[in-house]
């Protein structure tokens, strides 16, 4: 499964984010940076956030986060908001380094793709 994920770095882009939006498709995303917490007011519908530190580390993942909601990621440069159900679909767990958000990596970017590691087999 491959992710689009739209970079939210400067002040209207974060601070709209998500808002407004009706949906947010399985294969597409939003990185807030920087963003150590977000809230899902007046949002339509529930999204998965994950914290991740500056070298892309996960630090923490809010599952299926419904509206009126706030979360925090201790030690967090930026959050991704995906759909609902996205994060555990694309393997994501904390703890997992994903260097593509890293902040080197996500500086310059307008855009991020992320593609899903294929479990490992049991065996192999």
């Amino acid at each position: 499964m491959q992710v689009d994920i739209r970079i939210a770095r400067y002040f209207w882009s974060r601070a709209i984010g998500l808002l407004g939006k009706r949906s947010l498709a399985e294969r597409d995303g939003l990185l807030i940076v920087p963003c150590s917490s977000v809230h899902t007011f007046f949002m339509r519908f529930a999204i998965d956030v994950v914290f991740i530190d500056r070298d892309g580390n996960v630090v923490r993942i809010v599952e299926n986060m419904r509206a009126w909601r706030f979360a925090a990621g201790a030690k967090a440069y930026s959050c991704l908001e995906l759909s609902a159900g996205s994060a555990s679909r694309l393997g994501l767990r904390a703890g997992q380094c994903v260097p593509q958000f890293s902040r080197s990596e996500i500086r310059s970017s307008r855009r991020l793709y992320f593609v899903a590691q294929a479990p490992a087999q049991q065996g192999d």
